[in-house]
């Protein structure tokens, strides 16, 4: 009898990354995001690199040494001795959330270095995670004194003042101030790795959306709703990219899919009329 094995498309091999909380591998998941751009990549090569790293920062501390020493050589290793650092020339470049780019280029985003940075703390054993912070993805590490948040693209430990000066255009924007006013810890709450990559598929989709690149869009929303299936908005966003591409039918599919579950919604009238005139229009 003859046994057949199919390759897993790019979307099934991630399908298979996300399906679960409860062993999530963030940065697996995170590397398989440049499948779209580099069909070729493979995945297992750049996992194999980080291993390498943690190896050569392993060789340089004592396994039994206290954790701020080993927050301190993940910190010297990782932007001195690697050199990672913000793309200042290029910060809205979609290559700086592709993790097989960032390792070769060493040029990031808060996300995409707050990636390779947790990979390197966790691994020296150290209680680390990501933060969603808004505007700037963070790290935080929990140490037996205390809790160090910091800046993934230079290492900088953050006081509270600091962290609240750099919180208050986004509350006032938001109007979050006064009476409605969110305590900064709420802020700094851990961030689960599904969010980690909504976040970062969610940047390449901002990116794409402002190129007008809808064919590249839509591969994000793509992911975006395998990660996360009731996401509404983002059958909103997908079905007007296909809409933009001449893709009648997806449109009307994602739209309706967005209407159907989204009762009270700014946009809701918008859309309806923008269905009815797809319904109307020669699919592609």
């Amino acid at each position: 009898m003859q046994l057949s094995y199919s390759v897993p498309t790019p979307l099934e091999y991630f399908a298979s990354l996300v399906q679960s909380d409860a062993e999530f591998p963030l940065l697996e998941a995170a590397v398989s995001l440049a499948q779209d751009e580099y069909p070729d990549l493979d995945v297992q090569q750049v996992l194999g690199e980080m291993d390498q790293l943690l190896a050569r920062l392993k060789r340089r501390v004592p396994a039994d040494a206290v954790p701020l020493l080993k927050l301190r050589a993940v910190n010297q290793f990782f932007f001195r001795d690697l050199s990672f650092r913000a793309n200042v020339n290029n910060y809205y470049d979609p290559d700086n959330s592709y993790l097989n780019v960032v390792l070769r280029t060493r040029c990031a985003i808060p996300i995409s270095a707050a990636v390779l940075w947790l990979e390197l703390a966790q691994g020296m054993g150290l209680s680390a995670r990501g933060v969603g912070f808004p505007g700037h993805f963070m790290v935080k590490v929990n140490l037996p004194k205390g809790q160090v948040v910091i800046d993934p693209l230079d290492g900088q430990s953050l006081s509270r003042e600091q962290l609240a000066e750099r919180l208050e255009p986004y509350r006032r924007q938001s109007g979050l101030v006064d009476e409605f006013e969110v305590p900064l810890g709420l802020y700094l709450q851990a961030s689960p790795p599904r969010e980690i990559v909504a976040r970062m598929l969610r940047n390449l989709k901002e990116i794409h959306r402002a190129q007008e690149d809808w064919g590249r869009m839509v591969a994000v929303q793509d992911r975006l709703l395998i990660l996360l299936p009731q996401a509404w908005s983002e059958f909103r966003d997908r079905g007007l990219a296909h809409a933009e591409l001449g893709h009648s039918a997806q449109a009307v599919q994602d739209l309706e899919t967005y209407l159907a579950n989204v009762e009270e919604g700014l946009d809701i009238d918008a859309i309806s009329h923008r269905v009815a005139e797809l319904r109307r229009a020669p699919s592609a």
